[in-house]
């Protein structure tokens, strides 16, 4: 017996015609091809809406790619510049560690041997 197959479909989204089609290999996946007359100008997994529509008959301008330069590293210090002061954390910042008081047993605290 073989799988039921989503039909075709053909419909209007504002000025532009989309057609449904099944995804080869897949039970109820459709790909939805956008025409602008008898331009195609893409195709979706999902419904297209108007602004998908829009979108893909005018995409936004991507900008041009940055070139990485290995040689600058911003942030780096220069030469000969003093060494930055170390972080000293008093008793009361959130960052500073308390000592375990003597009282304290670490019976219960074992390593997991699960991990």
């Amino acid at each position: 017996m073989r799988a039921p197959v989503v039909a075709r479909g053909r419909f209007m989204v504002g000025k532009y015609e989309v057609v449904a089609q099944p995804i080869p290999y897949s039970m109820h996946m459709l790909r939805y091809t956008v025409y602008l007359g008898k331009t195609r100008i893409g195709a979706m997994v999902s419904m297209p809406t108007e602004s998908d529509c829009r979108f893909l008959e005018n995409p936004p301008v991507v900008p041009p790619l940055k070139i990485f330069y290995v040689t600058s590293r911003p942030g780096r210090p220069k030469k000969g510049a003093k060494p930055a002061a170390p972080v000293v954390l008093e008793r009361d910042q959130p960052g500073f560690r308390q000592e375990i008081p003597s009282d304290v047993p670490l019976d219960g605290l074992r390593k997991s041997e699960d991990r």
